[in-house]
């Protein structure tokens, strides 16, 4: 597999983790700033979450951890947890700003 197909499947993947209070997945919701693919198919995912007193802020890092490290072929995961830039709305995709109502 290469860099990019991993990327690919990362991206899959996060798309299955939900922050419990919003019905958007945190790569919709903008949440994930980056992924980095390094040798040996060893993932990094910085991030971050709506507030820093987000209630999920122990359980969302560790269900993205899990769920990246379930794909065939990754060697380990990495997520790191940021709050600059502060989330803003404006990071959300059009997916997500229809879903919630903002568009």
């Amino acid at each position: 597999m290469t860099d990019e197909e991993l990327k690919e499947q990362v991206v899959l993947a996060l798309k299955a983790v939900y922050d419990p209070e919003i019905p958007v997945d945190v790569y919709e919701l903008g949440l994930i700033y980056d992924i980095k693919i390094f040798p040996v198919n060893n993932v990094y995912i910085l991030m971050t979450l709506t507030s820093p007193s987000c209630p999920s802020a122990g359980s969302i890092p560790s269900e993205i951890e899990e769920k990246v490290r379930a794909i065939e072929g990754v060697n380990d995961v990495s997520v790191e947890l940021t709050f600059d830039p502060p989330y803003s709305t404006e990071l959300m995709s059009e997916v997500a700003k229809l879903e919630l109502g903002f568009m």
